[in-house]
């Protein structure tokens, strides 16, 4: 059932009713109801004793029933953490299941190990995690294919079907979104891929950028130019590094103007790689505004692994694209700025920046 679908289902005061009779899981989040005689707003599969017809109201959102004076009842509160736990175990379980699986299992064999239909174990899914089942799938065959890869005993079939591909073709059409590269050129430390940069100075000092041939791989900062060039050569240790002509300084002129004026926005294609973890916390950061600021805590939320703070404060700390991936505006909970790869004072002067620029 598609997310259309469900709603579509709901919409009657008369299919509402019936789902809150029967406790129906697939109604959460489609609609609340408010019951008349205490005031409290629950969703429909809340094991709360039923209320009498006449005494329920309908409303679209829990902030529409909160706006009409409702409030949550201490049955739904409970029920939520009670579901909440539930919910982790589950998707814990389906991961580890995507994590055994020789081929990654498809979502309607992950539903129905959940008990679920495929819509709300996607749904599910994706609020716990931050990701959909394949793009979950996909990142950890990624990891497994780069392990695998580093291992001296291991020959590029092997790792290919290890890593759950059961053909070479199948492999070699998604290789270069898994690796960046050829399967070759990553285990020779990225022998024979191009990456071209270039140094500059922005405000906040040197500014290297370099770029793969899917995006932006890099952007560093610092003080000292040669440093930020020994940075770039550990990190792609065999591949060939390549001053930028002409036409690649205008784009890092595009990426210093960025770094300038953050708000601008940075319309070029990012060469984006890491954990699956690292990944998910990556794009909860992308989509912090400019002249705002989280906590750790508050991404690892976001992201649905409230326990791993100190998981999401080393994912900062392992982005190397600067400013397009804003871990500046990542700080304490007690609203210390903390630290920063390229510097806490960068760090400091590119959220007051921010700041003045908003309206």
């Amino acid at each position: 059932m598609t997310s259309t679908q469900a709603h579509a289902r709901f919409t009657s005061d008369e299919a509402r009713w019936q789902a809150v009779q029967s406790r129906d899981q697939q109604a959460d989040g489609q609609f609340v109801y408010g019951v008349k005689t205490t005031g409290v707003y629950c969703r429909p599969s809340s094991s709360a004793r039923l209320p009498q017809r006449k005494n329920v109201v309908f409303f679209d959102t829990a902030q529409q029933a909160e706006a009409a004076g409702y409030r949550a009842s201490r049955r739904a509160r409970a029920d939520r953490t009670a579901a909440a736990d539930e919910r982790a175990d589950l998707v814990a379980r389906a991961c580890r299941q995507i994590e055994s699986a020789q081929t990654p299992p498809s979502l309607d064999e992950l539903a129905a190990q959940a008990n679920m239909s495929p819509f709300h174990f996607h749904r599910v899914f994706k609020a716990e995690t931050g990701v959909t089942p394949k793009a979950y799938a996909s990142a950890w065959r990624a990891r497994k294919l780069r392990d695998e890869l580093g291992s001296s005993v291991t020959s590029i079939t092997d790792a290919i079907y290890t890593a759950g591909f059961n053909s070479n073709s199948r492999f070699y059409e998604a290789s270069e979104q898994l690796l960046g590269m050829r399967a070759g050129e990553y285990r020779a430390g990225g022998q024979g891929a191009v990456i071209r940069f270039a140094i500059g100075q922005c405000s906040l000092g040197a500014i290297l950028v370099a770029q793969s041939h899917r995006g932006i791989c890099a952007i560093m900062l610092g003080d000292d130019p040669d440093m930020l060039l020994r940075d770039l050569q550990d990190q792609f240790a065999r591949a060939q590094l390549v001053g930028g002509d002409a036409a690649f300084e205008h784009l890092v002129a595009q990426v210093v103007g960025f770094v300038e004026a953050p708000s601008v926005g940075l319309n070029l294609p990012l060469d984006v790689r890491g954990t699956a973890f690292q990944e998910r916390v990556w794009q909860a950061l992308r989509e912090v505004p400019a002249g705002t600021t989280v906590s750790y805590g508050q991404i690892a939320e976001r992201i649905g692994a409230p326990t791993a703070v100190r998981a999401v404060a080393q994912a900062c700390g392992a982005n190397r694209i600067a400013v397009a991936i804003p871990c500046h505006r990542v700080v304490r909970r007690d609203g210390d700025i903390s630290g920063y790869r390229w510097g806490v004072e960068r760090k400091r002067q590119l959220l007051e920046r921010e700041a003045i620029t908003q309206p």
